[in-house]
């Protein structure tokens, strides 16, 4: 089997596990002690872990790569602009279909909780002013940035770095060359860590729904299938009319292609987690330049919010439901003006999904104690949300490499390109 039928099938039986163990043995304390929170929280928190160190020192290495291989710091900058305009484009395409859809299929209009509305409550988070998300841009201690992973910190200091290694000419060369060979060491350690994803995503899943079941969405389940829907038809529909449209490239080969990423993201739930894994495809697959993806992609991991938008849209429609508000079509523009703001401003702090849906709350007059009533199935919408967003990632990033001419459509279309074979130690092809 290819790495990505591996990855299905463990996966899928990951979730089959952990339901029966939800539905069948919740309380048994042999399960629940050396399985739920044993051998699968420790499995699958190890092989999170594994993604989580590799994030830091891969953007480092393959963003100064980037840099340094586009030369032209004015060609960086156009590049960044490309990036951000697509970013914001898709992000606001994706909160007026969640809104369109949302408002057609009415969830939430028979939804009988005033019981739980009345004794549910919820501390939102507050969203940092403007001037601290402007001044966080800059990092006062930049070891502290790389050890707290604080990404857009580290891609402010990397750039800057990258700038002024070229800026310097010849005698930043033998530095350059020494983080290119430590990124393809970067890109091997990813190779390894891939090999062992089907069995770390078995544990994540078999916990995840041995904790959660299946049932959790039953209550709520206009509201999940209505993101569902949504998330779906953002990834089959508007983003693939972008890749046709703007960068001429077949949807078909990508969707193939982009599978293994996705599924990482589904059981990460962690854009920055699956950086590593984003990166390679789209370099190794697809034939994205490293200077190009090496940019994008971490931006796009930092501010890309297409799932988390699509999510708003919909829970405000559902909220206005439920209590019975009536929004205008005022209020909807003022939501996804809102989600295009909060998706720039709140990027990078912790709980950002939160924190932008309490935002649009108080901006269209919705009571915030609301999010409680959608938190307890977040979790598992949050795994979807996260796939939207990577695929997001990179229709992006190959947009802007077709247009910077970076891209290699004889490897993008070559199915079997850079597929991840079976790791062979050096030793394993020597004579016995």
């Amino acid at each position: 089997m290819t790495l990505t039928q591996k990855i299905l099938t463990w996966m899928l039986a990951g979730l089959t596990l952990g339901s029966l163990i939800n539905a069948f043995t919740p309380d048994n304390a042999f399960v629940q002690h050396f399985l739920v929170n044993g051998l699968f929280y420790v499995a699958g928190t190890i092989f999170l872990n594994l993604l989580k160190m590799l994030v830091v020192p891969l953007v480092t290495f393959s963003l100064i790569c980037g840099v340094c291989g586009i030369g032209d710091i004015s060609k960086l900058g156009r590049i960044g602009i490309k990036a951000l305009t697509l970013f914001l484009l898709s992000t606001a395409l994706a909160i007026t279909l969640a809104i369109l859809v949302a408002v057609h299929i009415g969830p939430g209009k028979s939804f009988q909780s005033a019981q739980n509305m009345n004794s549910t409550t919820f501390a939102a988070p507050e969203a940092p002013p403007l001037t601290q998300v402007i001044i966080d841009l800059v990092p006062g201690n930049p070891l502290a940035a790389f050890i707290d992973g604080n990404m857009l910190q580290i891609i402010f200091f990397t750039i800057l770095f990258s700038i002024c290694l070229l800026m310097i000419g010849e005698r930043g060369r033998s530095l350059i060359e020494g983080v290119e060979k430590l990124n393809e060491v970067m890109m091997q350690m990813v190779s390894i860590v891939m090999s062992l994803a089907p069995y770390g995503i078995f544990a994540i899943m078999a916990q995840t729904f041995a904790l959660q079941g299946i049932g959790l969405i039953l209550p709520m389940i206009g509201y999940f299938c209505a993101v569902i829907a949504v998330l779906i038809m953002h990834v089959t529909g508007t983003l693939m009319i972008l890749l046709k449209l703007l960068g001429k490239i077949s949807p078909v080969q990508f969707l193939k292609k982009i599978r293994t990423v996705q599924i990482f993201a589904f059981s990460t739930s962690s854009s920055n987690a699956t950086i590593p894994v984003t990166l390679r495809t789209l370099e190794k697959r697809m034939g994205v330049d490293n200077s190009t993806a090496s940019f994008v992609v971490p931006l796009g991991a930092t501010i890309n919010m297409d799932g988390t938008a699509i999510m708003q849209g919909v829970a405000t429609v559902f909220i206005a439901n439920v209590y019975g508000i009536e929004l205008g079509l005022l209020d909807y523009l003022t939501v996804i003006g809102m989600a295009l703001l909060a998706s720039i401003g709140t990027a990078g702090v912790p709980g950002v999904g939160l924190i932008m849906l309490a935002m649009v709350f108080n901006q269209v007059g919705l009571p915030v104690e609301g999010i409680a009533l959608i938190m307890g199935i977040d979790r598992l919408l949050d795994m979807v949300r996260t796939a939207v967003n990577v695929t997001g990632d990179a229709v992006v990033t190959l947009i802007v490499a077709k247009s910077e001419n970076s891209l290699s459509i004889t490897m993008f279309n070559d199915p079997d390109a850079g597929a991840v074979e079976s790791v062979r130690l050096p030793h394993d092809t020597l004579p016995r």
